[in-house]
């Protein structure tokens, strides 16, 4: 889910900026210092936006920096349980299916690919499904679910998150409307 936030907080700006505007010398070192980290409580850290705020710098005995106030907004996206996200097969493994949702990767089990017996097949990076003869594979667009969260660090290829698409509504998006179309022509 993404979010804006607004964060207060203490930027140390460097003597190297002192020429340039306090907002700009602050947006550029909040960029360093957030973009691309994950908050165990707020998610992904995708962009600071803008710098509201900004007080008078104090200089710290020792220190040839100011330090500021400052109150900016940055964009966040934080994976929540059971949630309905969208995304493209990036890549394929014989235990599943890596998928690109946002700023960070899930993995959908071979298990928890469709509702058939799966099989990969190794030649072409594509997954069968032997009764229903659906093909998963790179570059697919498809629905999952999110079915479980594992946050571990700040660095966000060391998370994992993983999914599945053997529920009603979700999976590649053809398979999606064949089973639409199924269920309007039964009720006709």
């Amino acid at each position: 889910m993404y979010k804006l936030l607004k964060i207060k907080d203490v930027v140390r700006i460097p003597p190297r900026m002192f020429t340039m505007d306090p907002k700009e010398a602050a947006k550029i070192v909040l960029r360093e210092t957030y973009e691309g980290i994950y908050d165990r409580d707020e998610g992904v850290i995708l962009a600071v936006m803008d710098v509201e705020e900004i007080s008078q710098g104090v200089v710290v005995p020792g220190d040839g920096a100011t330090y500021h106030e400052v109150v900016f907004d940055v964009l966040v996206w934080k994976p929540e349980m059971h949630e309905v996200v969208e995304g493209e097969v990036i890549d394929v493994a014989p235990y599943g299916a890596f998928i690109r949702i946002g700023p960070m990767d899930g993995l959908v089990h071979i298990s928890q690919l469709m509702d058939d017996y799966v099989v990969f097949d190794e030649k072409n990076k594509q997954f069968l499904g032997k009764e229903t003869k659906r093909i998963l594979k790179l570059g697919d667009e498809v629905k999952a679910r999110i079915i479980a969260i594992s946050i571990k660090s700040r660095v966000i290829r060391e998370n994992k998150i993983g999914l599945t698409m053997r529920q009603p509504g979700l999976g590649k998006s053809d398979w999606i409307a064949k089973e639409k179309r199924k269920e309007e022509a039964e009720e006709a």
